[in-house]
């Protein structure tokens, strides 16, 4: 049973975490997840090691919570925990000055040392916390922390106190795996004597992967996106773990990463020319006029501007940059690259930057001011990435309202929505392969909707700029992940009301497109009728006054509007009243049905038949007992029951044509018929013969469709709806009524005569 007084209590592990270290995106995540997932409504501890690069003004903050040795090999290694409260966030970190007492966090000879003393730090914190908090997920974090997993099961399993712990494994970069000479497993992590955790830390016949042991051991592992979750399944993207990632897929998942919608928020961001907004954008034009000056482009807001903020390496596509650069600067497009990296690439963009002055600007360094500045001022983002776990930078930009051109893989796949040119959908542009001159095509697809569709290109940003990539829609993700691990634990009801929101939005337009096109499927009509007789949908107005165009201007010229109340009460009279002549009077009764029923039988499902006998059969005998009176009575009724249809008619003849469809049927059959005999003698004018006739005949139009399925009548509406009505085109729309009626009155007659007959 679940225990409701319980919070999930979890322990975030990283090497990393902004702001206090970040050499990279897992700085991001750890100092934002974390924050997200309190304002959930869990309880979070997270583990960084103290650096000596964290500011004074953080270590001033830092109180000592506790102290204790850790065992490491042979050796027992001194672990202070410092306390932190940052943002509601609890942030423990682990001293020991010999480890990271350094001028930068990695990168050094002892490094597997080091964090591997980190990750037995933190299965031993656990022991540590502060009172009442007692670890349920131990969510560690790319190979630094790797171990954890390891060290959990093979040292402490057993302990009361760790047997609830569940352990989360995150890969941010599969490439990034923590391998070391396997002479390190007795003098560091003391496990040589332990066959199963020797077995599967081993990659090779002299070397073991601490990423590997985290793969093996943990009970739940997640990347930083669904698509880099396939990709690393296989030998191109796997570096050589695909195939325990293969084994373990059951356990894996890819989660995206957010931002930090707050930070990054061109509307008070103080770090650039000027704040703007999805509905006023006039400030991004400022800082795009700014941002050319300092960089010495021409200052031009009739060129599109494109910027990199990248490493300079081939994993972020630079390959493709360097062939596709001549190309691209010469047809028009300002480029501006800002980052550090292979000398190679540096050395291209500083040849491209004399080429083309005023086109083209290469800023070689890291300067994170600057950056903010060139996804404000830019038009265009390229990011062409050789692979990409999840990648920021293209979120950020779409944030800031520059459109991504991004290579399909990875994250970016996952973000960025690809421009349709049909139907407007989108929030950036990209391509498949790893490819230059593909590159090139997506880059000009870009330039030239700039250029030439600028409306269509506003909408593009407008859309990208309205994207959710909050960490709060990340964490309830991984919090699914936790309870699931958990389930003893209830989980707050405020994390699953975002959930429970949906079904509501999504019901209202599916309501809306029901009544007329789920009709001619049912074979129960007068049941769906009564239960739809109020949407009007204006997905089918719009093919349905396609369809009857003619018969709209037919009916504008004979209607004025006492004829527009009587076209409507007179909808299923129509036919009669039509073939009611001098001569055809007595016989109005007999024809009444079986002219209904020669329509139905055309186009109607056989289903509907019987109930059209039926209904035949009551309105000859009802008909003679009615007066004049009491059929005008009946007119009546049935006028203002159809009077929202009525009122739209002569502006729209499509919709009142759809409502009549559906509203008029199953009492107008019956109704309508009773009083035909009566009625007929007084009402019959060719006024009112074209327009009841067109709505007569286009209601077979709507029910014509019984044998298709309702996904096919959905689908393409126009093209199901046509064939039908062609057979009585010559009937109804253009031709006058004086013409129709001798071709429809022997059809009738030759029906009446079969029924009499029978």
């Amino acid at each position: 049973m679940a225990d409701s007084s319980k919070k999930m209590q979890i322990v975030f592990a990283s090497a990393e975490c902004a702001p206090f270290v970040k050499t990279g995106g897992l700085g991001d995540v750890a100092g934002s997840l974390p924050a997200a997932l309190v304002r959930a409504g869990a309880e979070v501890i997270v583990m960084v090691p103290k650096y000596a690069t964290i500011k004074d003004e953080y270590k001033a903050q830092m109180e000592h919570f506790s102290d204790f040795y850790v065992s490491l090999g042979w050796r027992n290694e001194y672990c202070g925990l410092e306390k932190l409260e940052h943002d509601g966030v609890t942030y423990m970190f682990i001293d020991n000055e010999r480890y990271f007492a350094r001028d930068y966090p990695y990168g050094f000879f002892d490094d597997g040392e080091r964090f591997a003393f980190f990750s037995k730090a933190i299965t031993e914190s656990l022991q540590h916390l502060p009172a009442g908090f007692e670890c349920d997920i131990l969510h560690c974090n790319d190979w630094q922390t790797a171990l954890a997993p390891v060290f959990l099961r093979e040292f402490y399993q057993g302990l009361s106190l760790y047997d609830r712990v569940k352990t989360v494994f995150s890969i941010h970069n599969v490439a990034f795996q923590g391998q070391f000479s396997d002479t390190v497993m007795e003098d560091i992590l003391g496990v040589a004597h332990i066959p199963a955790a020797a077995s599967q830390l081993r990659c090779d016949a002299c070397s073991i992967n601490y990423m590997l042991g985290a793969l093996r051991y943990a009970d739940a592992i997640t990347t930083v996106s669904p698509t880099y979750a396939n990709e690393i399944q296989t030998p191109e993207f796997g570096e050589g773990l695909d195939g325990v990632l293969r084994e373990r897929s059951y356990a894996l998942q890819g989660i995206l990463n957010g931002i930090d919608v707050a930070g990054f928020d061109p509307a008070t961001d103080k770090r650039i020319a000027a704040n703007y907004t999805v509905e006023d954008r006039s400030g991004k034009a400022v800082c795009k006029a700014k941002l050319q000056e300092e960089l010495g482009l021409e200052v031009r807001d009739d060129r599109p501007l494109m910027v990199m903020v990248t490493r300079l390496t081939r994993q972020k596509g630079m390959d493709l940059v360097m062939y596709a650069l001549d190309r691209i600067l010469s047809g028009g497009v300002q480029v501006a690259v800002l980052g550090t990296g292979d000398r190679d690439y540096e050395d291209g963009l500083r040849y491209f930057q004399d080429k083309y002055p005023g086109t083209m600007a290469a800023r070689i360094e890291f300067d994170p001011a600057l950056s903010q500045r060139m996804y404000a001022a830019a038009d265009m983002f390229l990011m062409p990435s050789k692979f990409e776990p999840c990648g920021l930078s293209q979120i950020i930009a779409m944030r800031y309202g520059t459109l991504p051109i991004v290579r399909e893989t990875g994250g970016l796949k996952d973000t960025v929505q690809p421009y349709n040119e049909f139907t407007g959908e989108g929030t950036g542009f990209s391509f498949s392969n790893f490819n230059g001159d593909e590159m090139g095509d997506a880059v000009f697809r870009a330039a030239r909707l700039f250029w030439d569709n600028r409306d269509a290109w506003n909408q593009l940003v407008t859309q990208a700029m309205s994207q959710d990539f909050s960490w709060t829609r990340s964490a309830d993700k991984y919090l699914d992940l936790y309870f699931f691990m958990h389930p003893e634990i209830e989980r707050p009801a405020a994390v699953v009301e975002p959930a429970a929101e949906k079904p509501a939005a999504v019901e209202e337009p599916k309501a809306e497109e029901k009544p007329v096109e789920a009709e001619p499927v049912k074979a129960d009509l007068e049941a769906k009728v009564e239960a739809t007789p109020e949407p009007k949908p204006e997905p089918e107005v719009k093919p349905a006054a396609k369809k009857t165009a003619t018969r709209k201007t037919t009916a504008k010229k004979a209607t004025a509007t006492k004829a527009a109340a009587t076209k409507t009460a007179a909808a299923k009279t129509t036919t009669t009243r039509k073939h009611t002549t001098a001569a055809a009077k007595k016989a109005a009764e007999a024809e009444a049905a079986p002219e209904v029923k020669t329509e139905a039988a055309v186009e109607a499902k056989p289903a509907a038949k019987a109930p059209a006998k039926t209904a035949a059969k009551k309105a000859t005998t009802t008909a003679k007992k009615s007066t004049v009176a009491k059929s005008t009575k009946t007119k009546a009724a049935t006028t203002k029951a159809a009077a929202k249809p009525v009122a739209k008619v002569e502006e729209t003849p499509a919709e009142s044509k759809a409502e009549v469809a559906v509203e008029a049927k199953p009492a107008a059959k019956t109704t309508t018929r009773k009083r035909t005999t009566t009625t007929a003698k007084k009402t019959t004018t060719k006024a009112a013969a074209p327009k009841a006739e067109a709505k007569v005949e286009d209601k077979p139009a709507v029910k014509a469709k019984p044998a298709p399925k309702t996904a096919e009548v959905k689908a393409a509406p126009k093209a199901e709806a046509k064939p039908e009505p062609a057979k009585e085109t010559p009937v109804s729309p253009a031709a006058p009524a004086e013409e129709k009626a001798p071709s429809k009155k022997t059809s009738v007659r030759k029906a009446t005569a079969t029924r009499k007959r029978r």
